[in-house]
């Protein structure tokens, strides 16, 4: 698709096909449909590029200097101040979002743990699933202090 700027577009146009955009993301409902999704919508390095610009705003809001970033991200500081400003000029959705993107990366990497410890042989994981009545009562504890989570229905 050749390139276009959007300020050829009327606003009401521009308005209509980013409502349409979303609207679109929404009815998007698991990780593997919004990942096939933006596989076919974007070329691997507009994926990419967006990546590092969330990465780099995570790292922004977390509070790392404009050195920091750099070395991390490899990016330069005309590319971190403009990521800042539009940090500055937004509805703030992306600090909105951001204590939900830590908590999940907390629980793929608990997960990641608890998964590689119950593998290990003779740790207490291990032990608990191999003998699963011997640690009966732990096991009935630990399914009572879980939380049921339910998802929300949409409302259409």
């Amino acid at each position: 698709m050749p390139r276009m700027q959007p300020k050829t577009i009327s606003k009401n146009e521009k308005n209509k096909l980013l409502n349409e955009l979303w609207s679109l993301v929404t009815l998007l409902e698991t990780k593997e449909e919004i990942e096939n999704f933006f596989h076919d919508l974007l070329s691997e390095t507009e994926a990419v590029m967006l990546a590092r610009r969330i990465r780099i705003a995570r790292l922004l809001l977390e509070g790392k200097s404009y050195e920091d970033i750099r070395n991390i991200m490899n990016a330069s500081h005309i590319t971190i101040a403009g990521i800042h400003r539009w940090l500055q000029g937004r509805d703030q959705g992306y600090a909105l979002m951001l204590p939900r993107l830590k908590k999940e990366l907390e629980l793929q990497r608990k997960a990641k743990e608890r998964e590689f410890r119950q593998k290990q042989p003779f740790t207490f994981e291990w032990l608990r699933r191999r003998y699963p009545l011997h640690f009966l009562l732990f096991n009935l504890l630990d399914l009572s202090e879980k939380p049921v989570t339910r998802r929300k229905k949409r409302k259409k």
